[in-house]
């Protein structure tokens, strides 16, 4: 007759040597993290190669490399205005070695709401650190008369449905601007989307609409091209410090398109801690700031927090904003 004494024994056994091993593994997890990184990290970028995010981040990687050990990978992942690149970050294990480039605007706070994504802009990821915004704004023809963006209001007020502009997309980032302040102004404006920034700029030059909304070629402005009536972003650029931002003129519409690094959800707070130090410290070095000006890009920066914090703010600002204007499906 067999002991059922002994098959407690057992059991109890095996369960301790399942409790050791998991000790173990936690134990060797933490080493592992205490050493982070200890092998290249990949970077996803989620536009193409040569753009001026792929740059500013290609200017940051050799410096963030000297600050962390390891080399920072660059990996582009263009696609689906941003959301390819950043759906590759949220479902990539939450190790610290793929990261990516937190973009802002149209991945986290439109698309969302207008289709199923693999990711949740504020549960599915990790926002690390930013260092600039993207410089957006309403450019004119170079040669037009309409010298400030108060004088594009009240020459589109005087022109009822006649007066167009461009964006890189319809319900972008920049149209929804536009449309706010259209509603605003209780003013009527007729959106032509393009598929890119150049296009749209291309489209102002041959006067085939009156004005872009958006990004822009800042040689364009610098050689009288192209003119500047306001900007969207929280402040104006040093070297156009003369134009208003929406915000100077009274607007309380935000623009959210910046440039930050993130990771999946799930990053131990050790690895967040070492590459918002990383990259902090690069974005401060004088010749990365002085490139990243050079870029135009205006240095506004948030740590962790502060920038988990703008993204949940602003993801239900427009949660509602799209709501309101019955887009969202989400």
């Amino acid at each position: 007759m067999k002991n059922p004494l002994n098959k407690q024994m057992l059991a109890l056994l095996i369960a301790c040597l399942f409790c050791i091993a998991g000790l173990a593994q936690a134990q060797q997890a933490q080493e592992d993290v205490s050493k982070y990184p200890t092998r290249p990290i990949n970077c996803i970028v989620p536009f193409s190669p040569g753009g001026s995010a792929d740059l500013a981040l290609r200017l940051l990687s050799k410096e963030v490399e000297k600050n962390i050990g390891q080399p920072l990978v660059v990996v582009n992942r263009p696609g689906g205005g941003g959301s390819v690149g950043v759906s590759a970050v949220a479902v990539a294990k939450p190790d610290g070695y793929t990261i990516g480039q937190s973009p802002g605007g149209s991945p986290l706070f439109i698309l969302p709401f207008l289709e199923k994504l693999p990711y949740h802009p504020t549960k599915g990821l990790r926002y690390i650190v930013q260092f600039a915004d993207f410089t957006f704004g309403v450019v004119v023809k170079g040669d037009s008369p309409l010298n400030s963006f108060k004088d594009l209001i009240a020459h589109v007020r005087q022109n009822p449905g006649k007066i167009t502009y461009g964006t890189n997309a319809p319900n972008s980032i920049a149209n929804l601007v536009m449309e706010q302040v259209a509603k605003k102004e209780k003013i009527q404006l007729t959106h032509i989307p393009f598929k890119s920034s150049p296009e749209y700029q291309a489209a102002v030059l041959g006067d085939h609409i009156l004005f872009s909304a958006g990004d822009f070629n800042h040689a364009l402005i610098e050689s009288g091209k192209l003119k500047p009536l306001v900007f969207f972003s929280e402040k104006s650029p040093p070297e156009y410090a003369q134009i208003p931002t929406l915000r100077d003129l009274g607007y309380d519409i935000p623009c959210p398109v910046f440039l930050g690094i993130m990771g999946p959800a799930g990053l131990p707070e050790p690895v967040v801690k070492k590459l918002e130090d990383a990259f902090t410290k690069a974005a401060r070095e004088p010749s990365i700031a002085k490139g990243l000006r050079e870029f135009r890009f205006n240095l506004i920066y948030r740590n962790s927090k502060d920038l988990t914090d703008y993204v949940n703010r602003n993801y239900e600002v427009f949660g509602q904003l799209l709501k309101e204007m019955g887009l969202a499906k989400q």
